[in-house]
């Protein structure tokens, strides 16, 4: 993908990279390995396509932790759920299958614009795909896997990202303040009785 006049204005050809330089033990260096492990995974974010009338559209996307996952060492996938209505999208796919996903780590205080190609598979046709996107509990049902083939990234600056978390996040952080204060509220009480 051509690198845009303004990065080069500004000196940030370096947060511009060509995807056609991964190799397959690209490892941890993939732009995606970061937002979409098991260390902090995507459960949402922002899908651009174009239109036969040249007009972008931007949809968000959701699902539980890890929907959007490495399927091998150079391609991330993702789930599209029924209940997504993906069907602007995936009809915008069907005539041009150029795409931007636009990924948020607010508490890692990240962003990160995929460029890519993507390509939906039927879940039938790669039962390998689908098994490592079906997600046990999860009551929406699979419709399809959108293999991500990624031909350019960027990462954004992250002065503007305000910090934020989710329950589960702070739920994590305060457990080891609430369980201070149940044994302190213990030994205070044993005082008293």
């Amino acid at each position: 993908m051509r690198q845009r006049g303004g990065h080069r204005q500004c000196g940030l050809q370096r947060l511009w990279r060509a995807g056609a330089g991964l190799s397959a033990d690209a490892g941890q260096d993939h732009p995606v390995v970061g937002l979409a492990s098991k260390r902090r995974p995507q459960n949402s974010f922002n899908i651009a396509t174009v239109s036969t009338t040249g007009w972008s559209h931007v949809q968000h996307l959701g699902g539980p932790r890890g929907f959007l996952e490495m399927v091998d060492d150079k391609a991330p996938a993702f789930a599209d759920y029924s209940g997504n209505r993906q069907y602007i999208s995936t009809g915008n796919l069907a005539t041009d299958d150029r795409a931007c996903l636009f990924l948020m780590d607010y508490a890692g205080r990240a962003r990160l614009k995929v460029y890519a190609r993507l390509e939906a598979v039927a879940l039938d046709a790669y039962a390998a795909f689908t098994e490592l996107l079906t997600l046990p509990g999860y009551k929406a049902k699979l419709k399809r896997i959108f293999r991500v083939r990624l031909e350019s990234f960027d990462w954004n600056c992250a002065q503007h990202i305000t910090p934020r978390f989710t329950e589960e996040e702070v739920a994590d952080a305060v457990r080891p303040l609430r369980e201070r204060l149940g044994m302190v509220d213990s030994e205070i009480q044993s005082f008293v009785d």
